[in-house]
């Protein structure tokens, strides 16, 4: 597996991610893949490469993406200021638990520490196993809120 910074020609393949790194609690239906086209979620992904803070990491396996984490500074879900940008990661199903995660966040925080950024912010649903994941990366909760769905998520920081 190689882990790299992502690159133009990867940036189409972000809606196919942001639409995986959807939470979506047990029992529950999935969404359909056009929810991502919602302004308060397609903006994690509309026109990237043009925005302050944008950076990205995939992880290939065979010559194919199967995660990718990626940052931006927008008015989102777990925006905090205009010099912090907001972390979004996902990986394909089939290749979840297996620490892909984990290589991608650690090279994404190296990106952003080379950048200038000196911390990254996310939210996440508290019912989402990934709370604990984020935590042990070092993401502490700053505050809870509603998102648009009306799910209690958490507001997290991570000072790199």
């Amino acid at each position: 597996m190689i882990i790299r910074e992502i690159q133009k020609a990867d940036y189409p393949l972000l809606e196919d991610f942001i639409y995986y790194a959807i939470y979506i609690p047990e029992g529950e239906e999935h969404l359909p893949r056009e929810c991502i086209l919602q302004p308060e979620i397609y903006i994690y992904v509309e026109d990237f490469g043009s925005r302050k803070g944008d950076c990205g990491v995939v992880a290939e396996l065979g010559g194919q993406i199967v995660g990718m984490a990626w940052t931006r500074i927008i008015p989102a879900y777990g925006s905090i200021d205009e010099n912090t940008p907001e972390l979004a990661i996902s990986t394909l199903p089939n290749y979840r638990g297996l620490g892909i995660g984990t290589k991608l966040m650690t090279a994404l925080f190296a990106l952003l520490k080379e950048k200038g950024y000196s911390r990254t912010s996310l939210s996440v649903q508290q019912n989402n196993p990934a709370v604990r994941f984020y935590k042990r990366l070092g993401y502490f909760i700053t505050d809870e809120k509603k998102d648009h769905a009306g799910h209690d998520d958490y507001m997290m920081i991570k000072n790199l």
